[in-house]
This record gives C-alpha cells, sequence and structure tokens, in this order.
C-alpha cells in the first residue's frame, strides 16, 4: 500500500517533460504576455479605435460596452470583475451608457435584486462599428499570418485563458 501511495506522488513522465519545457519558456511567454497587455492598455490605440470607427466616446466606457455586447446580460459586479475595475467606477460609468442609450438595466431573471446590463440596438450599432474599424486596423498587422496561423493562435489563446480560469477557480469564459 504504500508504495503505490508513493508511486502515485511520483511525476509522471509526461508532467517532467511539460515542467522542462515550461520553465524553459514561461519566462518568454510571461514576457510576450505583459508585452501585449502593455501594447494593448496604451491609450492611443483605444482612440485610434475610436477614430477609425468615427465614433466620439470616453475610452474608459467604449471598453465597458463592448465588455457588455460580447457578456451580456450582465450584472455591474461581474463586469467590473472581468474589467478589473472598482464596483462603483463600473456601476457609474454604467449609468452614464444607460443615460446615452447605449444599454438597459433590467432585473436579472435569476435574481431580481440583481440589475444586468443589456446592449440597445444603439449600443450594437456602435460596437459594430468598433468591430468594423478593428478589422480595418488588424488587416495590414496580419496580412502575412496564413489562415492556418491565425487559427492557432485563437485556438490557443482560447484554450490557454479556459485553463488559467480553472485553475484560478474560475468557471465561465472571460
Amino acid at each position: 500500500m504504500y508504495h503505490a501511495y508513493v508511486r502515485a506522488l511520483e511525476p509522471s513522465r509526461e508532467f517532467v517533460q511539460i515542467t522542462r519545457i515550461a520553465k524553459k519558456k514561461l519566462r518568454e511567454l510571461h514576457g510576450a504576455m505583459v508585452d501585449l497587455i502593455a501594447v494593448m492598455n496604451q491609450p492611443q490605440r483605444d482612440q485610434a479605435l475610436l477614430a477609425e470607427a468615427g465614433l466620439s466616446l470616453d475610452r474608459a466606457l467604449f471598453q465597458l460596452l463592448v465588455g457588455i455586447e460580447r457578456f451580456g446580460p450582465i450584472g455591474v459586479v461581474e463586469l467590473a470583475d472581468r474589467a478589473g475595475r472598482d464596483y462603483t467606477t463600473v456601476s457609474r460609468q454604467v449609468a452614464k451608457l444607460e443615460s446615452l442609450g447605449l444599454i438597459e438595466r433590467r432585473p436579472s431573471p435569476a435574481d431580481r435584486r440583481v440589475h444586468e446590463a443589456v446592449i440597445t440596438d444603439k449600443g450594437r450599432q456602435m460596437t459594430d462599428a468598433l468591430d468594423a474599424a478593428r478589422q480595418r486596423l488588424a488587416a495590414p498587422i496580419l496580412a502575412n499570418w496564413s489562415e492556418e496561423d491565425f487559427d492557432d493562435l485563437v485556438r490557443l489563446m482560447r484554450r490557454f485563458v479556459d485553463d488559467l480560469m480553472a485553475s484560478s477557480g474560475g468557471t465561465e469564459k472571460p
């Protein structure tokens, strides 16, 4: 019995191989992720996207609008968690989006105490314009990528995020 327990604790050959690879590449992966986040968080990128879409909206609001369109109906607490922002700040920003007619809040069917944000037709027109602008801005960046490379990138990023969420106790995709 003791030997079976000890064998169960020994790392498998596959685990050892993955660990060896991970040690060599994890720093490189982390560096790439830090670079990606830094580039994606540049205010001028958001401004360029808004300008390309022909829209005038505060960048903090447009990011929440896109989040509501992608994940809605969504409660403010969940939206704040996904955005990495304070709940009270997001609540005020959602109220501003509502006053602009871009979203509306409705009681959640699952919990009437929770009001979920839902995109309106006007808000969807705005996110459609942002999506089209994003495609135009991404086209030159991805021009030399094969369809297979792009599909691999999307598949592997999705897998990584899903595994990351599962390891941190999250159950839903971001």
